[in-house]
Formats: structure tokens, sequence, C-alpha cells
């Protein structure tokens, strides 16, 4: 075990960590050996592993065994790869792994990384920090040499380097939309959770320059259902990182804590504690209680939800003070329990609904979100969602979607 430490310390992912720390993974982590020109995995497989590299090195190859293989990367001892496997379940390998040399691996297995989530969040955060810069640093690298590609082709090619820049500049766009997209919608729930005597929907619709809205619903018991709308400051890969991560904090945090307020702190603690980037996430965290018969929630700078009353009333709730999660540390949140009697609904939104705009470049606004809502009553919960984004696509007409619109539904039966 002293020697395993001893490695795990040299290995530079886990060199800011505590001594403590260090024992903890010295005793999750498995470690494997493994022989030279072995095929670790295969592109668009199924992936559930993260390795690390004690010994040897390893080969990244893309399209291997056709005619477009290429060998992408050459990896050696305190490096590691398929750390996606850990932030997406349903993700499929990227590229082909095989080892060069003989290698000696520590491996991380997915329900590891979330038994790590929950009884140790601060250094599941750092792990995720680490992860992401590397991301964010792999994908500079390879724009940095497709650039210098570009600048030597130049020097040839003279005539052609207008359409090179742009050409570059298109697919590193696309890339980067690409694996937003791919990151945003990894994250969002596949059904909708089941509470007798109340009905859910949602929807959401990402713009082309993706943002960080995120939804969901996280079961907690027989009778709660915590219920998540969210929106990050920033966009592309990087908001949608910090979306992947608020979205895991706040559902290991939503399964311990007992209020919605508590569950925003500790986020917002541990938001604080690795958010060198300055981005923020207004959030609205809440539960349905079938018991109680009503929805309780904590607003972190996020827009009122909309209440839809039988009779036809839409109108908003009473509300307080309430900051972004990421800015503060002890950032106001605005905390209210709305009573669901039999055929309330309440509808919940990003402020890509409310900024949306018309041809003529004026907002949808808070009038026009209220009058849809209320032309929706009448049916399901995800009825109203939808019947609510065919009235914003009406008004949007040609003009541009902007910004990512999420729409969040639930409703008393």
């Amino acid at each position: 075990m002293d020697s395993r430490k001893t490695l795990i310390k040299q290995i530079p992912l886990f060199a800011p960590l505590h001594s403590t720390e260090i024992q903890y993974l010295a005793e999750i982590l498995h470690e494997s050996e493994v022989p030279a020109h072995t095929l670790l995995f295969r592109e668009d497989e199924p992936g559930n592993r993260f390795y690390i590299i004690m010994d040897g090195q390893i080969e990244i190859i893309k399209a291997l065994g056709t005619p477009d293989e290429r060998l992408l990367a050459v990896r050696g001892a305190g490096e590691f790869f398929g750390e996606m496997s850990l932030l997406d379940p349903d993700g499929l390998r990227t590229a082909s792994v095989r080892t060069r040399t003989p290698v000696r691996l520590l491996e991380m297995a997915r329900p590891d990384f979330e038994a790590l989530l929950q009884h140790r969040p601060a250094l599941a955060c750092e792990m995720v920090r680490v992860l992401s810069l590397r991301l964010r640093d792999t994908d500079n690298a390879t724009i940095a040499d497709l650039r210098e590609k570009n600048r030597q082709l130049a020097q040839a090619y003279a005539e052609l380097q207008a359409a090179q820049v742009q050409i570059i500049e298109k697919e590193k766009l696309e890339q980067e939309l690409q694996t937003a997209h791919w990151i945003q919608q990894s994250i969002l729930p596949r059904r909708m959770p089941h509470l007798p005597g109340f009905d859910f929907g949602a929807r959401l619709e990402p713009a082309r320059a993706v943002g960080g809205d995120l939804f969901d619903f996280i079961p907690l018991g027989r009778d709660r259902v915590g219920v998540v709308i969210g929106d990050v400051s920033d966009k592309g890969v990087p908001a949608a990182i910090f979306m992947a991560l608020a979205y895991s904090l706040l559902r290991a945090e939503a399964s311990r804590s007992a209020s919605p307020v508590r569950v925003l702190q500790r986020v917002n603690q541990l938001l604080m504690d690795m958010n060198d980037a300055g981005m923020f996430v207004t959030v609205l965290y809440g539960v349905v209680d079938q018991r109680q018969g009503d929805f309780t929630y904590a607003r972190a700078g996020h827009e009122l939800p909309l209440l839809l009353d039988p009779h036809g009333d839409v109108h908003l709730p009473v509300y307080g003070p309430g900051q972004p999660l990421g800015l503060f540390d002890a950032p106001f949140l605005d905390e209210q329990t709305i009573p669901l009697p039999p055929g309330r609904a309440v509808l919940l939104y990003t402020d890509g609904a409310t900024d949306l705009t018309s041809p003529e470049n004026i907002p949808f606004g808070l009038e026009r979100l209220q009058a849809a809502a209320q032309a929706s009553l009448g049916g399901t919960a995800q009825v109203l969602c939808d019947q609510v984004w065919r009235a914003l696509t009406e008004y949007q007409g040609a003009s541009a979607q902007a910004d990512d619109v999420a729409l969040v539904a639930l409703q008393a039966q």
C-alpha cells in the first residue's frame, strides 16, 4: 500500500491532494498489468473506466483497422486516458487505445467515481477540475497544431491562405458546438419521474451557440422528487463542462441534504473552491412533496416560476432576493413554498424563453410567456411545455435563436 501511495503522489493529476485523500485513492484504485500490443478498448465502444499510466506507454488511435487509421498520441507514465467515461455514463469511446509496451495501470470504474462524489465531494471536484483543464488543453493543443500546419501551407500556397484560415475556424467552431451539445444532451434525464398525484414535463431546445442550460429530476424516496433548472453564464465547451459539474454536485447534495436552501449553499461552497474561470450558474432547485402537497424551492438568481391555477389565473409567486451560485461566498437565496392543490401547475424556464426575439428584434418577454402558458392550460405538463415552445417558435419566425430555451412543468392532478 505504501508503494502505491508513493506512486500516486508522483502522478500530476493527484499532486495537489492531501495525504488522507491519497490514502483514500490508494484504497479504491485498482492496479493491473497489461502486456504490450494489447487493445484496451476500441473506438465507439461503451466506456465505464478511467485509466492512469504508472509505467509504460499506450497509443491513442483513430479509425483503427481502416484505411484512415492514424496515431493521435502516445502517452506514458503519469498521464491518463478514458476520462470522459466518468462524466458521461452513456457515451462511447472516441478513439481506440492499445498498449505500446508492457504497462502498469491504475483503473477507476464509474461506480467508484460516483461513490467518490458521494463520500468525498471535494476530492471529486478537484479531479473534475483537473480533467476539465485537460479537456480544454487538449482542444487548444489540437487547434494550435492545425494553425501551425496552416501557417506552413500558407507559405507554400499564399493564394490559399485566407481560404485555409476560414476552413480551420469553421472546423474549430463545429467541433466545439458538437462537443458542447454532446455534453449537454448526455446529462439530461431520459424519462419523466413517477410520483402519484403529480405530472411532469420538460423540454430543452439548444441554440446553435450552445449555452449551459440544464434541468433534472432527482428521486428522493417514494413520496418526493427534486426538480432542478439552471443556466450557466458562458457558452460553448467551458459552459457545458461547468454545467456538467454543477449537475453532478446538485445530484450528490440533493441526496443527502434536508432542504433546498442547504443543497444550494453546499453546491455554492464547492463551486467557489474550484471555479477559476469566473463562471456562475443561476439555479432553481425545489422538492415536490406528495404527502405535504406542496413545492418548496430555493432560487439562486434564476427566473421566477409561473403559477397556473385551474381557473385560468397565471401569476408570479411571492419572492425575495436571490443571487447566482459561484460568485459569492454566501449568496442570497430566495426560499418559498407553493401549495399544489389539484389542477395547479408550475412552469419553470430559463431566460432564453423571455429573451427570444421576433424578426423585428422585440423580446418575447414575461407577459407573452404568461399568455402562452395560460393558453396551454387544460392538458398535461408535457403538453404545457410543448405548446409554450410552439408559441415561442411562431413568435421567433425566421430570426435566429440566440440562447438555449429550457422549460420544466409540474402539475398536481
